[in-house]
This record gives C-alpha cells, sequence and structure tokens, in this order.
C-alpha cells in the first residue's frame, strides 16, 4: 500500500506501508523518482533520474508542505 499524500507539479508524494520506521517521503514524477528524508531534518535519501532542478523544486514542495507530510505519516504509522 502507497498512499498519495500530496500532488504538485506534475509530482506524486505517497510513502510505503510496509518501509522503515524512519519518517520519509517518496517522490515520483514521469522522469524519475526520489525518496527524501523527514527526520532529523530534510535530506535526500536516494534519487533515480531527477535532474538537480528538479530535485530543489521537490524538495521547495516538501519544505511548504512539511506538517501537512508529517502529519499524514503520523495518522496513517501513529505517533
Amino acid at each position: 500500500m502507497s498512499p498519495t499524500i500530496h500532488r504538485e507539479g506534475g509530482y506524486r508524494f505517497f510513502f510505503f506501508s510496509r518501509e522503515e520506521s524512519r519518517p520519509h517521503v517518496h517522490v515520483y514524477s514521469p522522469d524519475g523518482e526520489a525518496k527524501f528524508w523527514l527526520e532529523p531534518k530534510l535530506s535526500l535519501a536516494r534519487n533515480y533520474r531527477l535532474s538537480k532542478v528538479q530535485l530543489r523544486e521537490v524538495e521547495n514542495i516538501i519544505e511548504r508542505h512539511y506538517d501537512e507530510f508529517k502529519t499524514a505519516w503520523n495518522n496513517f504509522f501513529g505517533d
């Protein structure tokens, strides 16, 4: 199960239900995908084919919606 928590600018933000417990978010676009840690600070965990420009754009989106993403994580996985 991988619930979508946000869509913006051609990107889909989601997490997998059976993955590691450290809060993070996956992002998918037709160009590639990436994973960002939400804690202890926002940082790139891995990237597959997204350009540096796209990664900056995605990071900016995550920063703007950080509280929403953390709330979605906590609601889904528990505090």
